[in-house]
């Protein structure tokens, strides 16, 4: 008769015939993460970030060096150059911010359009998508799933493919029977813009405050339930100020989108300067076969400086977003 062999403890191990403890989860956890903590902050990380940093910030320099140089020295020779060729000139910034012509006004005035679309085409997502976010985490109704995950398809629908669609959308409006639930948007307006940004960003807006929003303790929402808050009041008391760093660096990612995009302007503005935004003027100030290319030196630069400052103006929440959910605890 055989007698099986019985394993025995081992002093000091975790896994000697029982599950790792809390405390023992802990130590590990805290053990790797101080291991990839020592290796992103050691020396060779930090040159690697350094050298990265500089890479990517040498084109930035050039360019603006470039800005300030005649148009037959850009043409002519490098940016590197400067130093043996040191011609400074505010010529290129003249003609961006001053020239105009019978159809095409200053640049002032496409500022002031991308202006006015920017910020609205940022804000009405941002309300739409933090509402609804809401209701597929918080409330329960009927096919709730089913949407969500037809909401997420969404973002798999190339822009190009529904900008037809819009067009026709916009030209006929929404008829059911004889009755004209929507009436037709007229062609070259803003309103036109807001829809189509709008529409285009809140898949991806829902998806990503979803992920945040259903992220908040359940005990706070249950605690106000049963203090008589209402879900309109849960949502702007507690849901708007806890999702302010994922409402921030989805704002900033917005606004950079609409204030950089041409595409989505060029078929729904109508070509109408009352309503085009900066990118289309910029993109015609390289003249008709492109001869001018040298002004884009100077309107890049000009065209970033309202995006710089809605940048560093959110920078914290920017962060505080994109840490959010990195830990636990």
């Amino acid at each position: 008769m055989s007698v099986a062999p019985v394993e025995l403890p081992i002093p000091g191990s975790s896994t000697a015939g029982r599950a790792p403890s809390l405390e023992e989860e802990y130590v590990e956890a805290t053990t790797k993460a101080g291991r990839v903590r020592r290796n992103l902050t050691s020396k060779w990380a930090t040159v690697a970030a350094l050298l990265i940093a500089v890479l990517w910030t040498i084109p930035t320099f050039g360019l603006l060096l470039s800005s300030f140089r005649p148009s037959i020295l850009i043409k002519t020779t490098g940016w590197w150059t400067i130093f043996s060729n040191p011609g400074l000139t505010l010529d290129n910034y003249r003609d961006v911010l001053f020239s105009s012509s019978a159809t095409a006004p200053q640049l002032g005035q496409y500022f002031v359009n991308s202006v006015a679309i920017s910020i609205p085409a940022t804000v009405f997502p941002l309300v739409l998508a933090s509402m609804a976010a809401y209701a597929f985490a918080w409330m329960n109704w009927k096919g709730r799933d089913i949407v969500f995950v037809l909401v997420f398809a969404l973002q798999i629908v190339p822009l190009q493919m529904a900008l037809i669609p819009l067009l026709s959308f916009f030209s006929r409006g929404i008829t059911i029977g004889n009755a004209l639930i929507i009436p037709p948007t007229p062609s070259g307006t803003y309103a036109q813009l807001w829809f189509a940004h709008t529409a285009f960003a809140l898949p991806l807006a829902i998806f990503l405050l979803y992920n945040f929003i259903s992220q908040v303790p359940g005990e706070v929402i249950e605690a106000a339930r049963v203090d008589g808050a209402s879900h309109g009041q849960i949502f702007l008391r507690i849901i708007i100020p806890l999702a302010m760093p994922a409402l921030a660096s989805f704002a900033i990612f917005q606004f950079l989108w609409v204030w950089n995009d041409l595409l989505v302007a060029l078929v729904f503005s109508g070509g109408s300067p009352d309503v085009a935004p900066l990118t289309q003027r910029l993109a015609e100030l390289t003249g008709s076969r492109g001869q001018d290319w040298q002004r884009l030196t100077a309107a890049a630069f000009v065209s970033i400086v309202v995006p710089l400052i809605v940048f560093f103006s959110l920078q914290r929440y920017f962060v505080r977003g994109l840490l959010a959910g990195s830990t636990k605890g």
